[in-house]
């Protein structure tokens, strides 16, 4: 396969494109997973957008929680059109070329989102353990303010933390080989390919999967396992409380848990490609296919106002 590179003053060459090469190991069939794929992709779309629209047009909706939902559902949206039309046209159209300047984009773009997502997490937990654990002050304490507030907040860490991972993949030189073992630009995998020393990529990878998401994590579990079930008293209240959050700490765990082994996977060394891949590109559309499933559709407020 041709490689486009161009010359520079410094070292050789400087590869121009990467190409992306789908799934590792079943480059041959890998296509059969296109309709699926979209499938997917085209339900998660309709689906975060019926809940915008539902929320926005429902007066009765006007409330944080379902401030936040509509916020995430914006997230899954971003999250899954940043990679998903490249991954079907890959499959498709065998488009495989991406420019440096796209793949580095892509990459902000996703790190960027799913912290944001991991953010949501927590200001949901926060609304919930406010909700459960004191019910008479939760009109004062979450406010439209607050969810302004909250947002804001969380769009400006996950932005400025986030790019340094482009900037520093940016600044590699990429000399020899340009073919991802991907579907889409992930950091680790395009610095891979650099001909120089990545050991500062790779800790800062590993420094914002563990202390953004890691710490994020911790709270989540923290605000639901121990503030907003241990704390109630009775057996009754614990379990109603067991129920209606056991189908959020399902996706969470999905979430964070599918975060943690892309990540040591890659940076362990593993000679399993096709794991991590596959992993990381379903990571990219099941969570917003499914959260409007599990945070909306479990909402009787919700589902009046989708009747209407």
């Amino acid at each position: 396969m041709d490689i486009s590179l161009n010359t520079t003053n410094s070292s050789g060459f400087q590869v121009s494109e990467f190409i992306l090469m789908g799934l590792p190991g079943i480059h041959e069939w890998q296509h059969w997973l296109s309709l699926p794929l979209a499938l997917l992709y085209f339900f998660a779309l309709s689906a975060n957008l019926l809940v915008l629209i539902t929320v926005y047009h429902e007066p009765t909706l006007h409330q944080p929680m379902y401030q936040f939902l509509g916020i995430l559902a914006v997230v899954d949206i971003g999250l899954a059109t940043t990679s998903m039309p490249k991954i079907l046209a890959i499959f498709w159209f065998d488009a495989k070329t991406i420019s440096l300047p796209e793949c580095f984009a892509q990459i902000h773009a996703i790190n960027t989102l799913m912290c944001m997502e991991s953010g949501i997490f927590i200001s949901m937990a926060v609304d919930r353990y406010v909700a459960i654990c004191y019910p008479l002050q939760y009109p004062s304490i979450v406010t439209e303010a607050f969810v302004i507030k909250a947002t804001i907040f969380m769009v400006l860490r996950n932005s400025l933390l986030t790019i340094p991972v482009p900037i520093l993949a940016a600044q590699r030189h990429y000399c020899s080989r340009n073919e991802i073992d991907h579907c889409l630009c992930s950091n680790l995998g395009v610095i891979s390919l650099a001909c120089d020393d990545i050991t500062i990529n790779r800790f800062y990878q590993l420094a914002l999967a563990w202390i953004v998401i890691g710490s994020d994590m911790g709270l989540v579990f923290a605000s639901y396992a121990i503030h907003s079930v241990l704390r109630l008293s009775s057996a009754e209240a614990t379990a109603k409380a067991l129920s209606t959050c056991s189908s959020h700490l399902i996706l969470i765990l999905f979430f964070y848990t599918a975060i943690v082994v892309v990540s040591t996977t890659h940076l362990a060394g593993r000679r399993v490609p096709l794991i991590p891949v596959l992993l990381n590109m379903l990571h990219i559309v099941i969570p917003p296919a499914l959260n409007p499933l599990v945070y909306a559709l479990r909402s009787q407020e919700l589902r009046v106002g989708f009747q209407k």
